[in-house]
């Protein structure tokens, strides 16, 4: 599948929450699943701080990531143009509460940064960060050669 195999090329999910009157975008490593047909991603952070506000403030956010980027080069400015891959969709985002999905968030975030599995978190270290996932609801990707 096209998109499957998009994302597992990215490294960074850039998340774009909605602030009143601005956009926030913050760029993140992330771990994955599909589950039942649909995509979940999850991410870590610090406990405190703005993203954990507006998390908490409105959970609908949009978010891209992309890999791949070549320049393609011409001889004439108006030639020139890029190969890449790409994603975008939008979906609902929340805090991880329930130990075991934080663990595995962490797992998942650690196998698709590290190409590893069978990592243990203690008690310590899951407690020290904040685990979020991001629902997708609607995603599509693009290709341009």
């Amino acid at each position: 599948m096209k998109i499957e195999n998009i994302i597992s090329q990215c490294t960074c999910c850039r998340i774009g929450f909605h602030d009143d009157e601005e956009v926030y975008i913050v760029p993140l490593n992330f771990g994955y699943e599909a589950k039942d047909g649909t995509y979940i991603f999850y991410f870590h952070g610090a406990k405190e701080g703005r993203k954990i506000e507006l998390i908490k403030k409105n959970p609908i956010v949009g978010f891209e990531m992309d890999t791949n980027y070549t320049l393609n080069e011409a001889d004439l400015a108006c030639g020139y143009s890029a190969r890449f891959q790409s994603i975008i969709g939008n979906g609902v985002v929340s805090i991880v509460t329930e130990i075991n999905e934080k663990k595995l968030g962490l797992s998942l975030l650690m196998e698709h940064n590290t190409k590893k599995q069978n990592w243990h978190f203690d008690e310590k270290m899951i407690n020290a960060v904040t685990v979020f996932k991001l629902v997708v609801k609607k995603m599509s990707c693009k290709e341009h050669e």
